[in-house]
């Protein structure tokens, strides 16, 4: 069954750079990194996908987009479970594409029971830049498993 079959709900949207640097320009003093790390894309795309009580309904189809990803060379840098109960249980997958050390690109997979959210993002940051962009767009914010504090990859 394609992942689309039990689709309820579906949001979209792109932001290109004009608009990443508007929304940048509302951004409050006190998020001055974020803000610059944000002036730096070329590009954030999210897809979100709510699906009915049965929940998606092929988790194959869900691992084939990992797999399309690795098979064009992106890495796949982090995967994130948090198991908080029925309804927040969350799995969430990091891909980026280098260029030398910065980021070219990166691909966010966040997975709950009954939701799917792809975030795509297109600029040139270094990997301490990619953690600023938690919390925005869509992107989670990986509270409880230490990303807030690593600084490396």
């Amino acid at each position: 069954m394609a992942i689309s079959a039990r689709v309820t709900t579906k949001t979209s949207f792109t932001l290109d750079r004009t608009l990443l640097q508007v929304a940048a320009g509302l951004m409050p003093d006190s998020e001055a990194d974020d803000r610059r790390v944000i002036n730096k894309l070329d590009g954030v795309s999210v897809h979100f996908l709510r699906f009915s009580q049965e929940g998606i309904p092929d988790e194959d189809a869900v691992a084939s987009i990992g797999a399309a990803y690795h098979v064009r060379g992106w890495k796949h840098v982090v995967t994130s479970t948090d198991r908080g109960g029925p309804v927040h249980d969350q799995t969430t997958d990091v891909w980026v594409v280098l260029d030398g050390t910065n980021v070219r690109g990166a691909v966010i997979l966040a997975e709950t029971p009954r939701s799917l959210a792809l975030i795509t993002v297109a600029g040139n940051i270094s990997p301490v830049d990619l953690l600023h962009l938690r919390g925005h767009f869509g992107i989670p914010r990986f509270s409880d498993d230490g990303l807030h504090n690593r600084r490396n990859w």
